[in-house]
């Protein structure tokens, strides 16, 4: 979900494993030379969906890595199923009420351009939830510090490691 954290948290995260971290949005604005937002005003949302799958899907063919998958990708099913077949996924849950404080202000969000930020959070966070939840874990961010929630995943990679 937009604004819940994963570009912070994957950073942190890839740090300490000592992996390298990819951010797929970063990856579309520098291959388009645009932002999510100009690529959304100019080129539309299935185009950017397109782009984002394709790129999406050949990161995940990499091997070691910590990927911040944009906050829809999720939805689409082909990147799910190969997330979940090849990733360790988690969904960092953050309520409705905290996702609206951390975007009231933000203007790059392009799925937010609207004027009732709250009624499109809301409606954005209800009809993802169901793909949300087949992650492989699912972490509950509204009273957790940054370091905690890094350590939750770190655990999980860990208990991932030894099954293997």
């Amino acid at each position: 979900m937009m604004g819940v954290g994963k570009t912070t948290i994957g950073k942190k995260l890839a740090e300490k494993l000592k992996i390298k971290f990819v951010d797929i949005d970063k990856i579309i604005e520098a291959r388009e030379k645009k932002t999510i937002k100009e690529i959304f005003e100019l080129d539309g949302e299935s185009y950017f969906r397109e782009i984002e799958k394709n790129i999406t899907l050949d990161i995940l063919r990499k091997k070691k890595l910590v990927i911040a998958l944009g906050g829809g990708a999720f939805m689409n099913s082909e990147i799910r199923k190969e997330v979940i077949k090849t990733s360790i996924s988690v969904w960092l849950d953050l309520s409705p009420k905290n996702l609206i404080s951390r975007l009231k202000n933000t203007k790059k969000r392009p799925l937010l351009n609207k004027n009732n930020l709250n009624e499109l959070v809301n409606e954005i966070y209800s009809r993802r939830k169901k793909n949300y939840n087949e992650s492989n874990c699912r972490i509950k961010c509204d009273f957790l510090e940054k370091n905690q929630i890094v350590n939750k995943i770190i655990n999980l990679y860990e208990k991932s490691k030894n099954k293997d």
